[in-house]
This record gives structure tokens, C-alpha cells and sequence, in this order.
């Protein structure tokens, strides 16, 4: 009974850590790419700033992670 226990506790403690890191590469991401979208659609090359609306499908996604990250910590929080 006691090792059932116990393994459940270190796979949940595991579990949660790795979410967690993929929360926060995701965030860095979402950061990352804004930043790099920003400065090429500040560009006056045509190519550059085509290359600024195609980071749009890479955003977006990220946008809903990130929603769903903070929706998940807040519905925490209020509980």
C-alpha cells in the first residue's frame, strides 16, 4: 500500500514539474516570436515584413496555449 502511495506521488510531483517547464517554454515562445514579429514588420522590406504576417500561424496557437495557461492558474486561484 505504502510503495502504491509513494509511486503515485513522485509520477504526480514528476508530471506536474514537466508541465510546468512546457508552460513556461511555451510563454518564451509566445514572447519570442511577438518580439521577432514586431521588428520585422518595422522593416520597409516588402519580403521582411511578408515574413511578419507569416509568423501569424505560429502565434496564434501559442495565444490559445498561453490563454489556456492562464485560465487553468486563475480557476486555481479562485478555488
Amino acid at each position: 500500500m505504502v510503495s502504491t502511495v509513494t509511486s503515485t506521488t513522485v509520477t504526480t510531483v514528476t508530471l506536474l514539474g514537466a508541465s510546468a517547464l512546457l508552460a513556461v517554454a511555451a510563454v518564451l515562445m509566445l514572447i519570442g516570436y511577438l518580439i521577432v514579429k514586431e521588428m520585422l514588420s518595422a522593416s520597409s522590406s516588402g519580403r521582411l515584413r511578408l515574413v511578419a504576417r507569416r509568423l501569424n500561424i505560429a502565434i496564434v496557437p501559442l495565444l490559445l496555449v498561453f490563454a489556456a495557461i492562464a485560465g487553468s492558474r486563475l480557476a486555481d486561484a479562485l478555488a
